[in-house]
């Protein structure tokens, strides 16, 4: 298997109204990741990430710069950079841009391994 070498600041990124904005950084057309599919956002103030459950996912949210405020279970938690949360089949969660600096995020989302 052949290394790919992933350019993440030259990828394009997409706006998303209310969202900041997003690259794929690890798809199938990028490195040949089937399934898998991870991204970088970019939030300011006012911006927030939905990252919505599905019961055939997992998710991995890492706060790779800035801070934020994450809704988990109808309760909010501050967080800043180092953080990450897991998100099994199914749950999900917001997160709001807090502070001054910007927020970039990692989200991966990986299938659910049949039992």
């Amino acid at each position: 298997m052949a290394i790919t070498h992933i350019e993440t600041n030259k990828i394009p990124r997409t706006k998303l109204p209310g969202s900041g904005e997003f690259a794929e950084i690890l798809n199938n057309q990028l490195c040949g990741a089937k399934n898998v599919v991870a991204t970088l956002h970019w939030l300011r103030p006012g911006d927030h990430l939905d990252a919505r459950g599905d019961p055939n996912t997992h998710q991995l949210i890492y706060l790779m710069e800035g801070e934020a405020t994450i809704v988990l279970n109808a309760q909010e938690h501050r967080v800043a950079k180092g953080a990450g949360v897991y998100l099994g089949p199914s749950e999900s969660a917001t997160i709001h841009h807090a502070g001054a600096a910007p927020l970039k995020l990692f989200h991966l989302v990986v299938p659910k391994l049949p039992s």
